[in-house]
């Protein structure tokens, strides 16, 4: 390897890049790397980027950040030194200011790790009144924008999410001395045992319950950051509830419940990265649906269910079998909850087919992809009044 250049110094350089990106790369992958290029050889740049997204990715969910990376790093020379340039805070803004691809913050970063720091600059002081605060910034940013530092802060904030308080009266009954309803077996039996010369009414209510919660999660590849962090939000539920079902969907309808019951999150993610084989790949919401309705539907559907689906609705089959699969789902169900990222967009309009055939049959239509959307979540989860903000023929009306 040595006596064609610095191809190896090169990879070490590239996982040097991916370990401070996020991603798990150790010496040991590195030396595997150097040998699969030494056997494989270089034939295409397509072969070289297969051989080194098999030795350093390991997750599903790792594909994106790492074809980034790739992109950035195997190009010619000098595009690297152009690129730490434009990130300068001396550099001039552009005009147009367009929101970066999702995992490029963590990559610019890993980026400028490598650069010579700077002298310091003198302090300057700044009346921070009127500005609004870090909490504040991270409450509202995007999921697919946040730093890899953002994003562990908003696992600790999810932890600490205060969950919905919707418990419901079902058909069962528990003693209770301040009852509404009088027990006549139970007053009899008190009776009896004391002779029937005194009667003591005995008294009964309801027994409360949190109601089951079923989520239905889209993987496909413009989902995949905002599932990745709404996942940590369903461990909470998961964790303290234990009444919740989660499901993923891509090409093909997969049970994750069992993993997400772990109590280490990080342990519980890659259990549900190793059951997934279709992470960010396409997209099949009618074919995933009729999956659950036709195995699912009657098992975890009752006692008067919520179902939480989260996707953005961009169907790639027709549209005849979504309308009807994602009706009887809305039938079989108390709630059915739309959380769609896409309303991140302030011109947001429902043109898709596949938006317009899943609209008309749920109760809520709401945004989540940042951490103010899940708060909402968690608060609506426990008022059922509808708001005309999330009010879906509201939006059905907005594309007439």
């Amino acid at each position: 390897m040595q006596a064609h250049g610095r191809l190896a110094e090169n990879i070490l350089h590239f996982a040097r890049l991916l370990r401070a990106a996020g991603l798990r790369v150790g010496p040991g992958h590195v030396i595997d790397a150097v040998r699969a290029v030494e056997v494989a050889g270089l034939t295409s740049r397509e072969d070289f980027r297969t051989i080194l997204h098999a030795v350093f990715v390991s997750r599903h969910e790792q594909t994106i950040l790492f074809d980034q990376a790739f992109a950035i790093f195997w190009r010619k020379r000098g595009f690297i030194e152009k690129l730490i340039a434009m990130m300068s805070p001396m550099a001039t803004p552009e005009k147009q200011v367009t929101k970066p691809a999702p995992g490029a913050t963590r990559l610019a970063e890993a980026l400028a790790g490598n650069r010579p720091k700077r002298e310091a600059e003198p302090e300057i002081e700044r009346d921070a009144r009127l500005t609004m605060s870090a909490q504040e910034v991270l409450q509202r940013k995007d999921f697919a924008q946040m730093s890899a530092e953002e994003i562990a802060r908003a696992r600790e904030i999810i932890a600490r999410l205060r969950l919905p308080e919707d418990e419901v009266a079902t058909r069962r009954w528990r003693p209770d001395a301040q009852g509404a309803r009088i027990d006549p077996r139970q007053t009899l039996r008190k009776a009896m045992t004391q002779g029937g010369d005194m009667l003591v009414l005995q008294r009964r209510a309801r027994i409360l319950r949190h109601p089951p919660i079923v989520a239905l999660c889209d993987i496909s590849g413009s989902m995949s950051d905002y599932t990745r962090t709404f996942l940590h939000f369903l461990h909470r539920l998961t964790e303290e509830r234990r009444r919740v079902e989660t499901f993923l969907f891509g090409t093909r309808l997969s049970h994750v419940t069992r993993a997400l019951r772990a109590r280490d999150i990080d342990a519980a993610l890659a259990d549900v990265s190793g059951h997934v084989q279709d992470w960010s790949g396409g997209t099949r919401i009618g074919a995933s649906l009729h999956a659950f309705n036709r195995t699912w539907s009657r098992r975890v559907l009752g006692q008067g269910a919520i179902v939480l689906l989260f996707t953005d609705g961009l169907e790639r089959d027709g549209t005849a079998e979504l309308a009807f699969e994602i009706e009887r789902l809305q039938k079989s169900c108390r709630r059915l909850i739309w959380l769609n990222p896409l309303l991140r967009y302030d011109r947001f309009e429902p043109r898709a087919a596949g938006i317009r055939a899943i609209l008309p049959h749920v109760d809520e239509f709401r945004p989540v992809h940042h951490l103010a959307s899940l708060k909402d979540l968690a608060e609506a989860l426990s008022r059922p009044a509808l708001g005309r903000d999330v009010d879906p023929r509201m939006w059905l009306k907005r594309a007439v």
